[in-house]
């Protein structure tokens, strides 16, 4: 279509030549190269351009085929996430009725363990009690444990268990180096039950504090009574060496 274009004009350039005689035939002929130079430069820029166009079709039918396609993995990451809230709504759900379930089992444990516990002539309450501070004594605890004993013998003064909370009271509060309140319970542990098992080592135990508080006269005097009133115990026995460590 160019190139017809173009030959009619070269012809109508010769008509008017031939008439007016302005032209040589190489005149003629450079004009014509010239011409079909840039009839040739057109036809290969429209080609380029043509080219160019059938490119940028095929590259906006591939980017439409991308935002199909991320489109399609759109919808799917939306159900997703739509399948995910549900299953976390009622895993939420199913976890509350759970804990409402353990918080009721956990008050009636505890309004159990109220009432029990406010029955001072229940003998499991009272066995516990004195189980509870042996433990803290025997761990080394012996704040907690000063603390729960006195507490034990507040409770059940008249406990089978008091002539045991006395003398571990007193080694609680010798723990602690507070050898006057630990004199105190191993007395009153003398007192109340003289019989006991226990009476032994607690006179045993005055005479070592007394030795710490710098009392030697009286702590001597004390290992002395262990040996007379307990001579076959095993106090006695420790007595009788730290008399003659003493000398």
């Amino acid at each position: 279509m160019l190139k017809s274009r173009v030959l009619i004009l070269l012809g109508i350039c010769f008509a008017s030549s031939a008439q007016a005689g302005l032209f040589s035939d190489e005149e003629a002929r450079k004009s014509i190269q010239q011409i079909e130079t840039r009839v040739q430069t057109l036809e290969d820029q429209s080609k380029q351009q043509t080219q160019t166009i059938l490119d940028l079709q095929g590259q906006i039918e591939t980017l439409n085929g991308t935002i199909r396609q991320l489109r399609g993995q759109n919808e799917e990451i939306s159900h997703g996430l739509q399948d995910a809230e549900k299953r976390e709504k009622d895993f939420y759900v199913d976890l509350d009725t759970r804990m409402r379930h353990f918080e009721s089992q956990e008050a009636q444990a505890k309004t159990a363990e109220t009432t029990q516990a406010a029955d001072p002539e229940d003998p499991s309450t009272e066995d516990r009690a004195i189980e509870k501070a042996y433990g803290l004594v025997k761990s080394g605890n012996n704040d907690d444990a000063v603390k729960a004993l006195q507490d034990f013998l507040s409770k059940y003064p008249d406990s089978v268990h008091t002539a045991s909370a006395l003398y571990w009271l007193g080694n609680a509060e010798f723990g602690l180096k507070d050898y006057k309140s630990a004199m105190t319970a191993y007395r009153e542990l003398l007192k109340s039950h003289p019989r006991s098992d226990k009476a032994p080592d607690a006179m045993l135990s005055i005479a070592i504090c007394q030795k710490s508080l710098k009392a030697v006269t009286q702590a001597r005097e004390t290992l002395r009574q262990v040996v007379s009133k307990y001579p076959d115990s095993p106090a006695a026995a420790k007595a009788k060496k730290l008399i003659a460590e003493s000398r």
